[in-house]
């Protein structure tokens, strides 16, 4: 399919909004499509206003891609295109052709997700693994070790979210990992040391990042009427960041 030719997708995207030049959600600089829509109900969550699937701009994968592929001079050898969320794992077959569209033009691409979607059975697996084709990067948010402590947080267990970052080991994906670390509720040192533990078997993760929770996205919380459940919760200081990325990287305490 050239940039030319109409869509011959019948898929369509939600998309909450664009960023043109994104420098922290993947290699080098990036384009950023925020989806619409997220199953996962996170406490520390700056973008709850993602949340519902409805609402957001309609596309098509070729019509953003033509509008993203302008952009392409910035991005340099380094660069290219993010599609995050809300969870992009929501609109599998949007997000595949519009990857299969960037490849055509050797444009990296990298999927943000927390995996809350995921699930080894049909219909989605095979749909998974045809977005896989097209992905060159995983960006996975690993936000809580513990189970019971994941649905508190979050309103889901995470057994089918380790699940898919042992199927994208397994097909060697790259990955990069991220840990929202949250004073009093994402820090417990055993957890973070199991979680250490499991990063490291993977030979396919080439970046583990720990990331101090912050308050910015409060107010999209009392926008949309809603009570904010971290209102007390401290910013970890960089000390405490820094000892929390050690417990996750062992054998290598800085980024990796």
């Amino acid at each position: 399919m050239s940039l030319q030719e109409p869509a011959m997708s019948t898929s369509k995207g939600y998309i909450h909004s664009l960023e043109s030049f994104g420098s922290v959600d993947g290699p080098g600089v990036r384009y950023v499509i925020f989806l619409q829509g997220c199953n996962l109900r996170c406490k520390f969550c700056h973008n709850p206003d993602t949340w519902k699937r409805e609402g957001g701009q309609e596309w098509t994968p070729a019509d953003l891609f033509k509008k993203v592929y302008q952009y392409r001079h910035y991005w340099g050898k380094k660069g290219g295109i993010t599609v995050s969320g809300g969870e992009p794992l929501l609109q599998m077959e949007f997000v595949t052709e519009f990857f299969r569209l960037a490849k055509e033009k050797k444009v990296h691409t990298t999927l943000d997700t927390s995996g809350g979607p995921f699930t080894m059975k049909e219909p989605f697996l095979p749909a998974f693994d045809e977005l896989m084709k097209y992905t060159d990067l995983f960006m996975v948010d690993l936000k809580e070790w513990d189970a019971k402590k994941h649905k508190k947080l979050t309103g889901q267990s995470n057994e089918n979210i380790l699940a898919m970052t042992d199927y994208l080991s397994d097909h060697g994906k790259e990955m990069w990992i991220r840990h929202v670390l949250v004073p009093g509720v994402t820090d417990g040192k055993n957890d973070l040391r199991q979680m250490g533990a499991y990063i490291q078997k993977f030979n396919t993760v080439t970046r583990v990042e720990c990331l101090p929770y912050h308050t910015l996205g409060k107010f999209k919380w009392d926008n949309l009427g809603l009570s904010y459940p971290l209102a007390d919760t401290p910013v970890p200081t960089k000390e405490e960041v820094k000892k929390a990325q050690t417990l996750l990287c062992p054998k290598n305490p800085g980024v990796l």
